[in-house]
């Protein structure tokens, strides 16, 4: 049985979902300065960054954080 996660904006939109779509909007650049990171700011790459946030809760809740500010509670189509 599926339950669904009302309180939840983030339930269904992956880490790497959210990191595209904040660098895109974003750049590297302003990312970096945003989330002072190594890895937004040093030869940055999606699967570097991946890596880092899954393994670091504290960045990744900052990235979390970020990508919710930016777009509020967006739903994946």
């Amino acid at each position: 049985m599926s339950q669904s996660h009302p309180n939840d904006p983030l339930h269904g939109i992956t880490l790497e979902t959210m990191l595209v779509h904040l660098v895109d909007r974003m750049g590297w650049e302003s990312l970096g300065r945003s989330v002072a990171i190594r890895c937004f700011q040093f030869d940055p790459s999606i699967k570097s960054s991946l890596t880092f946030l899954r393994r670091t809760p504290w960045a990744r809740a900052e990235v979390e954080a970020l990508y919710l500010r930016n777009v509020g509670t967006y739903k994946a189509p």
